[in-house]
């Protein structure tokens, strides 16, 4: 099934705390860096060149564009995610300038990193004659927009990792867990091994991600052997009590699942190597957490697999972040981009339609720079993603990103 164009949308398809727990992962590492049937005629999903960035006006800080169709942008332009929205908002104004007679005019609000200041971006927005409601960022505000938004009849893309404010109308265009999860195990079960024991931490993320792990195990008909939690930052323990199981001369399993983050791996990989563990045996895989390089280094983890976003289109569209902006993008920048992009591409394509629930939630979904996303009904999202193994320091890629997703809700 293929993925519909940004701009080639054509032939039919068919609470703040736990915010900060479960976004704190991916921006962790962003703030420290400063930076089941197909279709019967798919499309495939392609990018078009980007037009000048003169294509579209710079905005006077409170607004980007000034076309007739206004959708607003709200970030954290201020409080502890300010870094993290000053980017998503460079991206926001540099997919405006690449897309192709957009017609969008960017309602651009400060939600100050809090739900109350998201409620208030969300109802001047509404006040202003938005259709569209792109961001917040945070869980919490998220919700809090979202409130405000749906009763007026307009849809939220959002960018937290929280799936569980995702809703009907409130969809989450993020890195979420669930498809990395579905993707490794489908990779793993696809290349023989069905036989799963499970080490995860005892976190908000690790909940999420053994939830969707036990889900896709049984999806694809794989034996999970055990499933052992530990408190962050001391796998000791549970590690001696899975030993027997994946270390010695006769493993019970053949796959190791460890969605950790790469601190909390560096203990789990010494602990394991202490307990006899050999990777060649039994395969150590992971989530796109284990995408960096302090992971890469660690001999508990040589021939590891893990799932994430093909990153062929991040470092094209960095570049052209660079050549604007002078500086290196966040690494979520790109939801933004995409997120703009889109509203500009079915404003083009389908008129009064753009922004209707069936509109957005097309299964065939858009390609964007990550690779192809779509919305799901209830407001989680599908990507399609690689994976990487990890050899001497490095990574390649294993499984090619697939060009199209596959049948939803599979």
């Amino acid at each position: 099934m293929g993925g519909i164009g940004l701009d080639t949308l054509g032939r039919r398809g068919r609470g703040a705390a736990t915010a900060v727990a479960l976004l704190a992962p991916i921006l962790a590492p962003i703030l420290a860096l400063g930076a089941c049937g197909g279709i019967d005629s798919p499309v495939v999903a392609t990018r078009p060149a980007p037009v000048e960035a003169s294509a579209a006006p710079a905005g006077d800080g409170t607004s980007i564009g000034a076309g007739t169709v206004k959708v607003a942008l709200i970030l954290p332009l201020s409080g502890p995610g300010a870094a993290v929205g000053a980017g998503l908002r460079n991206a926001a104004e540099m997919a405006l300038a690449e897309s192709q007679s957009p017609d969008l005019k960017i309602l651009v609000k400060d939600d100050r990193s809090t739900p109350d200041g998201a409620r208030e971006a969300a109802a001047a927005a509404v006040a202003e004659g938005a259709e569209l409601v792109i961001g917040p960022l945070f869980a919490g505000a998220v919700q809090s927009a979202a409130a405000t938004a749906r009763p007026a009849g307009r849809p939220v893309i959002a960018f937290s990792t929280d799936a569980s404010v995702a809703a009907r109308g409130v969809y989450l265009l993020s890195f979420l867990p669930q498809p990395e999860v579905d993707r490794i195990v489908d990779e793993t079960t696809a290349a023989g091994r069905r036989s799963f024991v499970a080490l995860i931490p005892d976190t908000t993320y690790g909940s999420v991600v053994e939830a969707q792990f036990r889900e896709a195990a049984a999806r694809r008909g794989a034996r999970v052997v055990a499933i052992e939690r530990y408190p962050a930052g001391n796998p000791g323990p549970a590690v001696g009590r899975i030993a027997s199981l994946v270390a010695g001369p006769a493993p019970q399993a053949d796959a190791l699942f460890l969605p950790d983050t790469p601190e909390g791996l560096a203990a789990v990989g010494a602990a394991l190597t202490r307990a006899g563990f050999n990777p060649a045996r039994v395969k150590p895989v992971g989530t796109a957490l284990w995408n960096d390089p302090r992971v890469f280094v660690l001999p508990a983890f040589q021939g590891g697999w893990f799932a994430a976003a093909d990153p062929a289109g991040f470092s094209g569209f960095s570049q052209r972040y660079r050549a604007r902006f002078g500086t290196d993008p966040v690494r979520v920048a790109t939801l933004a981009y995409d997120a703009v992009s889109l509203a500009a591409a079915l404003n083009r394509q389908y008129g009064s339609q753009r922004f209707a629930d069936a509109t957005l939630t097309n299964p065939s979904g858009f390609a964007g720079v990550d690779g192809t996303f779509r919305f799901r009904p209830e407001g989680t999202s599908d990507r399609t993603l690689a994976v990487f193994e990890i050899r001497g320091g490095g990574t390649s890629v294993a499984s090619p990103a697939p060009r199209a997703l596959g049948p939803s809700g599979t």
